[in-house]
């Protein structure tokens, strides 16, 4: 039995009034979540650095694949929080080094890592093995998907009695590799789009994020471990695991934007998967936006970018709210936090208290609000 968070601090104020405006928030049109890795601990799979600790300890890397992760984990000694997509970002740097000498023809075309010197093929060997070895971690046995259910639930059903239902698609910003959201919303029969036509076995499609009658739209920003990349196509694939597909050869996972440096960008499905997000983080003239942010510790400067640029681009109309299990407001939080011009848009739903503008409620106990559980039952209305 799964013994629940005590939500009781939460009914007073000044914290019952952050949540009513939460309740008020998610009652409007235009509404997003970026999802990270804290959202999927509830269901079993592995925090980033727990991920990356299974990854580096796997008996199915090569000693070639070993030495090259623990030449990277090297590079990144006194690091914040380093994890194995700084690893992977890292390796495919160093990739499309040695990929450009060989296009061009280079004499010395290998890369040095470490005082060893390593080919193309062996460094896109060690990519591919370690992405491979990152799925078979997420997509293990005993999943629990009943707080994604939850939580999908308390989404897409009125928060207050008497409510209508929005008319526009909830929108799914995931930087996960797993599926829970997308087959959280299949079990609660919610029609969605997530880039790919098909079904067990598809292909790549954006224009489905443009069906009418969507229930909510998912952009696996970092991909997901259940798409792959043929040969010669740059496009992702969704394959059933069991089906051997010969005439399309080997199969890579495609997890973690690979180098875009040969690819038209029209043709590359990162480039275009952060395109729609930055259109749906711009909303447009008479409308409004809110981005709700859940186990995210804003890592990755590419999406602090982008939500950065979003706030000032968009003249207050897009408002973020932010679940931390930090105290206060750190790091990028921070920054936002005591930056005038966009600190208003911005509402922290810290551990040791809630931050808005110029706002400032601490409080001495402990405030559960920010796990992934809690939020969903605060969407669902409890108190």
């Amino acid at each position: 039995m799964i013994i629940q968070d005590d939500l009781s601090i939460l009914r007073t104020k000044p914290f019952s009034e952050a949540v009513t405006r939460l309740e008020e928030l998610m009652t409007q049109d235009g509404r997003a979540f970026l999802i990270g890795a804290g959202c999927s601990k509830c269901a079993g799979l592995p925090l980033t650095l727990e991920l990356t600790e299974k990854t580096l300890q796997s008996t199915s890397l090569d000693d070639t694949t070993k030495k090259i992760l623990e030449s990277l984990k090297a590079l990144f000694d006194g690091a914040l929080d380093a994890n194995i997509e700084d690893y992977l970002s890292e390796l495919i740097d160093l990739l499309a080094i040695a990929e450009r000498r060989t296009t061009r023809g280079a004499t010395q075309s290998q890369v040095n890592l470490d005082g060893q010197f390593y080919t193309a093929s062996q460094l896109r060997g060690a990519a591919e093995k370690i992405k491979h070895v990152i799925a078979t971690v997420i997509d293990c046995d005993n999943i629990t998907i009943e707080t994604h259910q939850r939580f999908i639930r308390a989404v897409h059903q009125p928060l207050r009695p008497g409510k209508v239902h929005l008319n526009q698609p909830v929108d799914y910003l995931v930087l996960n590799y797993d599926t829970l959201i997308e087959d959280a919303l299949a079990l609660e029969r919610l029609s969605f789009a997530d880039g790919l036509d098909g079904g067990v076995t598809g292909w790549w499609s954006p224009s489905t994020f443009q069906r009418s009658g969507l229930a909510a739209r998912v952009m696996k920003l970092h991909g997901s471990i259940n798409w792959c990349e043929f040969p010669d196509d740059p496009l992702p694939r969704r394959v059933a695991r069991c089906l051997k597909v010969q005439q399309f050869g080997e199969r890579r996972i495609l997890i973690w934007p690979a180098s875009t440096k040969y690819r038209e960008t029209q043709r590359d499905p990162y480039a275009q998967l952060a395109e729609h997000a930055r259109e749906i983080l711009r909303p447009e003239i008479g409308s409004q936006r809110v981005l709700i942010v859940c186990g995210y510790r804003f890592g990755d400067s590419h999406i602090n970018l982008e939500i950065d640029r979003a706030l000032r681009e968009s003249a207050g109309r897009l408002t973020v709210l932010v679940f931390t299990s930090d105290d206060k407001p750190i790091g990028q939080l921070k920054l936002w936090n005591e930056d005038a011009s966009i600190r208003e848009q911005i509402l922290i739903f810290a551990n040791g208290g809630f931050f808005h503008g110029e706002q400032c409620k601490e409080s001495p106990a402990a405030l559960p609000w920010w796990k992934f559980e809690n939020v969903t039952r605060l969407i669902g209305g409890e108190r």
